[in-house]
């Protein structure tokens, strides 16, 4: 029970860190203007996603693996801990193409939230 709701949490907080990713790439960092700081802004951001996504993974995989949800796999949640880690660098890098952006943003938001409805 307390993984249960452990992964919960953890899944709460990186739709968090994908939502902050998404306003960063859509509100900053094609502003002409804007000047990225790489250790004031991209790495605490990207240390922290990763920090959440070690305690997640492992969590989110021997749940998924043990209770067999409908629509999630294993696959989907090494996907979603590859997806997050990328987003947390590029979305301060203005040659980052949004059609890709969005498409990994999208399915990082499927794959938490599918599995914060089957973790009950």
């Amino acid at each position: 029970m307390q993984n249960t709701q452990k992964l919960r949490e953890l899944t709460k907080k990186l739709l968090e860190i994908n939502e902050e990713a998404r306003v960063q790439y859509t509100t900053r960092t094609h502003l002409d203007d804007y000047k990225v700081n790489f250790y004031e802004e991209v790495k605490p951001f990207a240390d922290r996603a990763l920090m959440l996504l070690k305690d997640w993974e492992p969590l989110a995989r021997e749940w998924v693996m043990s209770n067999k949800p409908k629509y999630l796999y294993p696959i989907q949640i090494k996907n979603t801990f590859e997806n997050i880690e990328m987003i947390s660098v590029v979305a301060w890098q203005k040659d980052t193409g949004p059609k890709k952006f969005n498409e990994r943003v999208q399915s990082v938001e499927y794959v938490l939230e599918k599995l914060i409805e089957e973790v009950k």
